[in-house]
């Protein structure tokens, strides 16, 4: 079993959600918790609450954790030429393992088909 504890919001399929799960991933759905039209604010602050990792292809998340000022929840923001879930599935499965202690530590962390980007939180206004 997985130590990271993830967060899917609504953008991110449940095809994709049952896959990690099947992989060992601690993953539930935001509208398991919340109205699928809860404000990005609310799901930032769930994860928080329950030390779970915000994973969505909503770049308004990005700018909301910026803003923020915390060092947590941490963040994983899709940024892939599919949004197919056995494409995703299979570019998170590569990258969780590499990343889990960036995530557990506090860290925003933007994946590309190709590319990795992980920041540190709280993001310093010199890093934006």
């Amino acid at each position: 079993m997985n130590r990271l504890r993830l967060l899917a919001d609504v953008h991110i399929s449940p095809l994709t959600v049952e896959a990690l799960r099947s992989q060992g991933y601690d993953i539930v759905r935001t509208t398991d918790s919340l109205s699928a039209t809860a404000a990005d604010a609310e799901i930032l602050a769930l994860a928080r609450v329950e030390g779970k990792v915000v994973l969505t292809q909503d770049l308004d998340f990005s700018m909301l954790v910026a803003l923020s000022n915390y060092g947590l929840p941490s963040l994983i923001t899709l940024r892939l030429s599919s949004a197919k879930p056995d494409v995703v599935v299979q570019r998170l499965l590569a990258v969780l393992p590499i990343v889990e202690t960036e995530l557990t530590e506090g860290s925003a962390i933007t994946i590309n088909d190709d590319l990795v980007r992980v920041r540190k939180l709280p993001i310093q206004r010199s890093d934006i």
